[in-house]
């Protein structure tokens, strides 16, 4: 199975609630950064990385932490079977990036493993599944494009006319979720969450023009990014100076996200920012399908 990395167009974060969760009012595009996802029936859980180009796998979780093993286990208890299965992944999406590369990796084990063992799970049940798992994985499931309410899981196809092209910067040092979360919490004075902020986003989605998107981009999460790494700051100077012009923090962060007008503009600013010296700079288009079957020759 393939499973497509997402990035946020917009991220409205509310306070969080008694619960322990961030209402979020979120549009989500799939993008054309993957992760494939092999299962093979096996005595136990196993979990395997290995790394497509330059992305650095060290810390992927080998072992029952993994999103995956939980996504396993949670269909089984779903089914009331008791199978296992060794788990390869392929990583084409950042890690800890804010591109929900893990999230990725939860849906197409889910998809995976209910062709492998032809359990026929309904769609409503893997979507109730992938909720349990985390707030992008049912998005990941989707793809496209999409409008996420509640904590992120309550996701919504949204009409897309555009093909977008994307340069995507991720950074050497990863940023946790959870730390994110927090010093957004820590920064969050007044607990103000406005529903329907994300207008602007699903309109220009419809307009295809890169301009009008471009100036509706926005995450509330990136001032919290941005103060436990300051040094994100040089990389927005360096992508303006590579030609980029709108810029906004994928998730969580680290990574850093422009829209480009086109691809050959888009391939022009990666190879400016990799001669100022920048790593593993890549370019994708969205919206792509979510999870999906890969037949290799």
């Amino acid at each position: 199975m393939r499973a497509p990395a997402k990035i946020n167009l917009f991220l409205g974060v509310g306070s969080r609630g008694a619960d322990g969760y961030h209402p979020l009012d979120t549009v989500y595009q799939a993008v054309s950064l993957y992760d494939d996802v092999t299962v093979t029936e096996s005595a136990m859980w196993s979990v395997s990385v290995e790394p497509i180009g330059d992305i650095d796998c060290a810390d992927v979780p080998l072992d029952s932490s993994n999103i995956v093993v939980r996504a396993g286990g949670l269909l089984t208890a779903h089914h009331q079977i008791t199978r296992r299965a060794a788990i390869a992944i392929n990583k084409g999406i950042p890690v800890a990036g804010g591109m929900a590369g893990g999230s990725a990796d939860a849906a197409a084990t889910l998809v995976a493993l209910d062709r492998l063992w032809d359990l026929q799970t309904a769609d409503a049940d893997l979507l109730a599944i992938a909720a349990e798992l985390g707030s992008d994985v049912p998005f990941a499931l989707i793809g496209g494009t999409a409008h996420g309410t509640g904590n992120g899981e309550v996701v919504e196809p949204v009409t897309d006319e555009g093909s977008w092209w994307w340069v995507v910067i991720p950074n050497d040092i990863g940023l946790s979720t959870a730390a994110v979360y927090a010093e957004f919490d820590r920064l969050d004075s007044d607990g103000t969450f406005l529903v329907g902020r994300t207008r602007a986003v699903i309109a220009a989605l419809g307009t295809r023009d890169v301009n009008q998107l471009g100036a509706a981009l926005s995450n509330d999460l990136q001032p919290a990014a941005l103060s436990l790494r300051p040094d994100l700051e040089q990389t927005f100077a360096d992508a303006r100076d590579a030609g980029a012009h709108e810029l906004v923090v994928s998730g969580s962060g680290p990574t850093v996200l422009t829209l480009i007008s086109d691809q050959e503009s888009a391939l022009g600013v990666r190879q400016d920012l990799m001669d100022q010296g920048y790593r593993g700079v890549l370019v994708a288009t969205g919206p792509v399908a979510g999870a999906h079957v890969v037949e290799y020759a």
